[in-house]
């Protein structure tokens, strides 16, 4: 698969989404252990199914990237902007890393911090929210090590085996966020006049 560099990490990198990869998504969307943190364990994805979700996306000129690592150029996950409301500047963020090897080892966190500063710093946002239930402690320390804090939850919103989870909201200033790739780039505008 041809995967190309949007916007570039360390270990990681953000590419534009491929309809080809719809049989790894498919693969990762109907795996329990994924799914439960993304919604997905209660449906039925098809490859079929999957290849019409990403084309839609891709149509509808959605901020929806892959995430590759670097080393490899191997698909690991995927996140997206989302809801964009670009008069009030805010818009939505999501997020997952579909490869388990490539859990707890910071992939997360950089593509995500490459996202916000997508969305800070090209889409001119000044506020990026996120949602994630209380269960998904891993990502709950992911999102902080990013910088987002929370403001506020939905209490007992996710009901599953008989256990009460709350919905978390939380949320991210431009004004504290520190650009890891837009900003810091050799990208000059002067010399492009």
């Amino acid at each position: 698969m041809k995967y190309f560099k949007k916007l570039i990490g360390k270990k990681c990198y953000l590419s534009p989404i491929n309809v080809e990869d719809a049989e790894t998504y498919c693969e990762w969307l109907n795996n329990w252990e994924i799914g439960v943190n993304l919604l997905t364990f209660s449906q039925q994805l098809s490859l079929e199914r999957e290849k019409k979700i990403l084309q839609d996306m891709i149509d509808n000129n959605n901020q929806i990237f892959a995430i590759v690592d670097i080393s490899n150029d191997k698909l690991i996950g995927n996140c997206s902007i989302f809801r964009i409301n670009l008069p009030n500047r805010k818009a939505e963020v999501g997020i997952f890393i579909g490869d388990k090897s490539y859990w707890n080892k910071n992939y997360g966190k950089e593509a995500l911090s490459l996202l916000v500063d997508y969305g800070f710093n090209v889409l001119n946002l000044n506020n990026i929210m996120l949602e994630v239930f209380s269960f998904n402690e891993r990502a709950i320390k992911c999102y902080k090590k990013v910088g987002f804090k929370e403001i506020g939850r939905r209490r007992e919103a996710f009901i599953r085996a008989g256990k009460k989870y709350d919905e978390i909201y939380m949320d991210l200033l431009a004004q504290d966020f520190e650009s890891i790739f837009i900003k810091k780039s050799q990208f000059n505008l002067i010399n492009y006049v």
